[in-house]
């Protein structure tokens, strides 16, 4: 049997180690944090997102997921505007100075990651590793 402290390990210090290497080039090239890029990346690729949206799919609180987005709206790249269906929440969306330095980013990005996983996995590996992840994810969303 694997020694899941071992897989534990290794899974949690690469996962520092790569969001390092991410983050230190989106803030040398494109002076920007990779928790905004990750917020901002969402809000470019779906239309009419809720603060509770984002907290959902990043798996984190309500409250800290509207304080990234309440920096990211102080930066000038988002905005939330009145939500037509419930008056209760807002819509968060880019705004051209947003789409303009996340397209810029994304570049950036995936660079990265092909440099620190592309590169270095084959794409069979590659395909395995997204499936296991995402096993593991709806596993433990499925269980909490």
């Amino acid at each position: 049997m694997a020694d899941l402290r071992l897989v534990f390990s290794d899974l949690v210090r690469f996962q520092i180690e790569l969001w390092g290497a991410v983050e230190t080039r989106l803030r040398a090239e494109c002076d920007l944090q990779l928790t905004w890029f990750e917020v901002m990346r969402l809000l470019d690729e779906r239309a009419g997102c809720r603060v509770q949206d984002l907290a959902e799919e990043f798996g984190i609180t309500v409250g800290g997921t509207s304080k990234v987005v309440d920096r990211v709206e102080a930066a000038g790249y988002c905005r939330r505007r009145a939500n037509p269906d419930d008056r209760r929440s807002s819509i968060v969306e880019l705004t051209a100075s947003g789409r303009r330095v996340v397209a810029k980013a994304a570049k950036v990005f995936d660079d990265e990651l092909e440099i620190r996983v592309g590169s270095v996995l084959p794409e069979r590996s590659l395909k395995q590793l997204a499936k296991t992840l995402a096993d593991l994810r709806a596993a433990y969303r499925a269980s909490a």
